[in-house]
């Protein structure tokens, strides 16, 4: 009989099977995007990944007759603990189509989380709210768009069958590229007229600095509310920054301000909807070298959906809406570059205001990703 052996790995140089295992579980896969195994291994190293300062962190991989079979981690956030004390956190959760195996990693992990004083596990998150997130449920028919989760059809199954219970859905909506639909026309030009000291402006790229403590600032009082918000710090939003700087395209990102009676500016608002560089990099298949870089150069111009990626208001502000603003505007961006369409996501599934706008706009619900937990 096979022997399964559950091993602890260490973060960093040790992580490469852990990191590598996924191209197993998706091989032949034709939906499946291979991350960047460059990022992959900076994201895993402590050294290079400010996340390790703030959480304790433990992964762990099995191994079947010593074949890698699956992996976990276990996380118990610094930061979550003040919003939901006793909550630790699962993630990178992958396993072989195997009930057994998946238990048995699952439970090395929840061991380890109650022993921190955990009483409740959600995941998965790689690593929280601020990482990608959530277990697809629907919408196994079309390739994730940037930055967001893909697993086997069969991973949902498998995560009732060992005991996981559902905590909160988040849902990725579409948007066909066409006119954009009349009630928000309606709703921005009032706006406007209204509100003629709110003014919509371009990322600027050449001060990108001043762009990304603007949307630090932004970000963190204007989502403190949601579910499962935890604040970045300072070294997490530069990195994430630095991540996205690459992708962000000044016609698909702005700051909306206040100018007041003395001619000040005020950042009130920001959104940033990001190109499906997916598109790049699926075919690089985790590799930038030796002929990765090939398929950047030919495909980069070929980018033809994008992601709203982030779009949110100050809290003092959020009573106006000045979101149809920001949707217009992104809306017209995207069919001057003639994109097929658009996906909005994540959305929380109890966060009416955001769904009704979006569904104004025409969009539909396409897939539908899941956070499950477990009273340890």
């Amino acid at each position: 009989m096979a022997r399964v052996e559950i091993r602890p790995v260490q973060p960093g140089k040790d992580a490469n099977a852990f990191i590598r295992f996924p191209w197993t579980v998706y091989k032949g896969d034709p939906h499946w995007v291979p991350p960047l195994l460059h990022e992959r291994r900076e994201f895993f190293d402590p050294a290079r990944n400010p996340y390790f300062e703030l959480a304790e962190v433990r992964l762990w991989i099995a191994l079947r007759d010593g074949v890698p079979v699956g992996t976990i981690s276990a996380q118990v956030d610094k930061g979550y603990q003040e919003v939901e004390r006793g909550t630790g956190f699962f993630g990178f959760f992958e396993f072989v189509d195997d009930v057994d195996i998946a238990r048995s990693l699952l439970q090395t992990a929840l061991d380890w989380l109650r022993s921190q004083g955990m009483v409740r596990a959600q995941g998965p998150f790689n690593f929280n709210t601020n990482h990608e997130c959530g277990l697809l449920v629907d919408g196994f028919d079309s390739d994730p768009l940037v930055l967001m989760t893909w697993n086997a059809a069969y991973y949902p199954r498998v995560y009732e069958q060992i005991g996981l219970q559902k905590v909160k859905d988040l849902y990725a909506y579409w948007l066909d590229a066409g006119p954009l639909p009349d009630q928000i026309q309606r709703i921005a030009d009032r706006v406007k007229e209204r509100y003629p000291d709110y003014q919509l402006r371009p990322v600027d790229l050449k001060r990108y600095g001043d762009e990304v403590e603007i949307a630090r600032k932004l970000y963190n009082d204007a989502w403190q509310d949601n579910w499962g918000f935890v604040k970045l710090t300072d070294k997490e939003f530069d990195k994430v920054a630095k991540g996205l700087r690459p992708m962000v395209d000044p016609r698909l990102c702005y700051v909306m301000e206040h100018v007041k009676p003395d001619g000040s500016r005020e950042p009130v608002a920001f959104s940033l909807t990001l190109p499906d560089f997916n598109a790049v990099v699926k075919p690089m298949n985790g590799r930038i070298f030796p002929f990765g870089w090939i398929h950047y150069l030919l495909r980069k111009g070929k980018v033809d959906q994008i992601r709203v990626f982030t779009l949110g208001v100050a809290r003092a502000h959020q009573a106006k809406p000045l979101g149809a603003l920001l949707y217009q505007k992104t809306w017209e961006a995207g069919l001057a570059m003639k994109v097929k369409g658009a996906e909005c996501s994540w959305v929380l599934e109890d966060n009416t205001r955001m769904r009704g706008a979006i569904e104004k706009l025409g969009g539909r619900i396409y897939k539908t990703y899941r956070i499950y937990g477990v009273d340890l």
